[in-house]
């Protein structure tokens, strides 16, 4: 890990705060998810948790969000919370999830961080918490390798990242900035010319040869192996233990004060999700792009799904340290402004689910609401 990112890790908190939030998706804030599976069904007898006729859970259609794919597919979700329903929507972007959730729309979403905090600070503090972790990893730079041979040769290229501002954007341009080169982390323009595109066309754009590589999550790195390009760099390799956040729970305020139980048996089917796909990583990599063809209308091939799978690395713990990182990043790209993240995190519930399993417990990095 080099030192300028080992420093950045003992320093203080920054977040993402100049930047708009993106259009909602076209459909709304996001489309309703099929059950998919007889494993959803309400067992006989279940009883209701806080009363609670139904809880919308928010994720994305990603391999970064297996947790909730999985926990979908396979009824785990449904199980913890008996005969509350569990329903689901599926997002394209974290805006519209937030924008959701601040409506009351998704009452518990799995979420990139960055979208998290940003929408935590552009609501003063007052809309949501982090209570747990779901994935680590599974982002890379990918490169056309008849183009760049080597990191030196990414100086000069068209690499393109996900969005202005987003996880992915942010870790590139502070790689971009260690390597010692200058890029405007507005327009884009510099050594490097930051393309920011979206993950669903990002393939096309590689395939016409508009851009040279990219900076991207799961599945859309596969995605471009599959059509030529190689790994250059897996930033897990950059941070201590390969650990860093790409995908969390968060809850509305609202919802977590008023329905604890319910938020409590979210999280204890999340944990037992985890454990479930540790122990049967080929069953659950089954079930999960099986939930992606129910949501998307296809799944993922194996060329695909396979190297995608490998790369994701499944935890309970919600990293909070790397957040912590990866929002000073933010900042000293140029694109940020200091942050209040005090009280971001609520990890009271999770602990209790984890003592209950006999788990070690994780740590809010002193984020944590009072």
């Amino acid at each position: 890990m080099p030192a300028t990112r080992s420093s950045l890790f003992r320093r203080g908190l920054a977040v993402l705060v100049a930047l708009p939030l993106l259009t909602l998706a076209a459909c709304g804030y996001g489309s309703k998810a099929a059950d998919g599976t007889a494993e959803q069904k309400i067992a006989a007898g279940a009883k209701k948790i806080d009363g609670l006729d139904s809880v919308t859970i928010g994720y994305f259609g990603n391999v970064t969000h297996a947790t909730a794919l999985v926990g979908h597919q396979k009824g785990f979700f449904q199980k913890a919370l008996g005969a509350t329903k569990a329903e689901y929507q599926v997002f394209n972007a974290g805006p519209s999830e937030i924008e959701a959730l601040n409506a009351g729309s998704v009452d518990i979403g799995w979420i990139g961080p960055s979208p998290a905090v940003n929408g935590y600070t552009k609501a003063d503090g007052k809309n949501l918490r982090i209570i747990g972790g779901s994935a680590s990893g599974g982002v890379k730079l990918v490169v056309d390798p008849k183009k760049i041979k080597s990191l030196k040769d990414v100086r000069g290229k068209k690499i393109a990242t996900p969005q202005l501002g987003n996880t992915q954007d942010v870790a590139f341009l502070n790689w971009i900035a260690e390597q010692g080169w200058k890029v405007d982390p507005q327009s884009g323009k510099g050594d490097v010319s930051v393309v920011r595109t979206d993950n669903k066309i990002t393939p096309d754009a590689y395939r016409s040869g508009s851009i040279d590589g990219a900076w991207v999550p799961e599945p859309t790195a596969s995605k471009l192996v599959a059509e030529g390009a190689k790994v250059l760099l897996d930033e897990s390799s950059l941070w201590p233990g390969n650990k860093f956040v790409i995908t969390n729970i968060i809850v509305s305020q609202k919802f977590l004060r008023e329905h604890p139980k319910a938020v409590e048996a979210v999280l204890k089917a999340s944990v037992d999700t985890n454990k479930w796909i540790n122990a049967h990583p080929d069953e659950a990599k089954a079930a999960a792009n099986e939930q992606l063809a129910v949501d998307s209308g296809k799944a993922l091939p194996a060329d695909v799904m396979d190297p995608a799978w490998k790369s994701l690395s499944l935890t309970d713990d919600p990293l909070a340290a790397t957040l912590n990182t990866e929002a000073r990043h933010a900042v000293e790209s140029g694109l940020l402004q200091d942050p209040k993240l005090d009280g971001i995190y609520d990890l009271t519930l999770l602990n209790k689910v984890l003592r209950a399993e006999g788990e070690p417990t994780v740590s809010d990095a002193g984020l944590g609401a009072e």
